[in-house]
Order: C-alpha cells, then structure tokens, then sequence
C-alpha cells in the first residue's frame, strides 16, 4: 500500500483549526471543504490522459483530457462533509454511499446501508475522514473491489497508525492519502491526538 502523508502548509493550516476544540461547525464544514481538495488534487495525480483534437481560437491543437472514470464512496456519515467539494473538481463522476455504524461498547462499526453504481474497470475513491481501526474502511474496500474496481483509493483527513496497518495487511495495493498520521488509539478506539468524533462536530451533535 503506498501511504502519502499531505504536509503541504494549507493542507496543515487547516488541519490545525479542524483540531482545535473551539472550531464551531459552520468553520468545521468549510475547513473540511478546503482540505478535501488538497487531498483530491494529490490523490488524482496519477490519472490517466488521453489527447483530444481541438481548435483554439487561433490553432488547432492536440491536448489532455481525463481519461479515467472515477466514482466517489464516502462513508457516511461523516464523508459526507468531503463529497461535495471533489464532485466540483470532478463534476462527472459517479457517487456510491456506505452507512456505517460504529458501536460505542466494542468500537466496531456494522453497515447498514450500501449503494453502489457500476464499478467494473473504474477508479474509487473512498471518502472517510478518520482512519482509527480500519474496520470501517476495510469493509468498504473489499465491497469495491468485488464490485469490479480496478483501481481504489483512501482519502482521510487523520489516520490512526493502526488503521494504516491494518489496510496495508489487508490491501497492500490500496492508494491511502492522509493530512496527518497521528499518535495512536486511545482504549476507546479514538484517534490521539485527533479532532474528536468528526460526524459530531460536523454537524454539531456533540
């Protein structure tokens, strides 16, 4: 699995406010909004092109387009807040959704939604902004895969160094971009240093 930390310094400027307890949720979302293009810019590098036939208003000229069908995953429901922001970048792709369920006691997460559209031969992007067991990311990566996508990638705001194992002893091809690695788990299953439960701060349910 190639793992590609974001240390660019707006990618971490804003990360710093997303931690930062005092972040209301209308700064939280646009913070979110913000760093999810960062990550996206960095994760689609790699895209493939072809050459297109066009005419300029003074030449005709062969030049790139994308050629590479992307479909967007977030997990709900806290990728949700990263969605919007790269269906902008990539106004024609094609978006699937995962509900997941995290469960306090055990800190397991449980599915109990899924939509996907056609997979086969296309490139998933899969949207979940804390990566702390991996649990939730790794159902969802097995599910696209069997779907038919020949390419999946990970976009996470944190991740948690035993999530980041987790997915490389699972899916060592797997693209996995982050802001941040951080410290560890806490015996809760929550990321430290971390930002808090981010669906809960998204949306201001804490």
């Amino acid at each position: 699995m190639a793992l590609t930390v974001v240390t660019h310094p707006l990618a971490q400027h804003y990360l710093t406010h997303l931690r930062d307890e005092t972040t209301k949720p209308m700064l939280f979302r646009t913070l979110t909004r913000k760093l999810s293009v960062i990550l996206a810019l960095e994760a689609t590098r790699t895209l493939r092109t072809a050459q297109l036939h066009i005419q300029t208003p003074l030449e005709e000229v062969w030049s790139p387009v994308l050629d590479e069908e992307i479909v967007l995953v977030p997990i709900l429901r806290a990728g949700l807040a990263m969605l919007d922001s790269i269906v902008d970048l990539f106004p024609e792709v094609s978006v699937g959704c995962f509900g997941m369920e995290r469960d306090e006691r055990t800190a397991l997460a449980h599915p109990y939604y899924q939509k996907l559209p056609e997979m086969k031969g296309r490139t998933a992007i899969i949207l979940d902004p804390m990566l702390a067991t991996g649990g939730s990311s790794e159902h969802v990566v097995n599910v696209v895969k069997q779907a038919g996508a020949e390419r999946v990638v990970l976009l996470c705001v944190v991740a948690a160094p035993e999530g980041v194992d987790r997915l490389i002893a699972a899916h060592p091809d797997l693209a996995l971009f982050a802001a941040c690695v951080d410290r560890e788990l806490n015996p809760k299953r929550y990321i430290l240093p971390g930002l808090g439960d981010f669906g809960d701060r998204l949306y201001g349910t804490m």
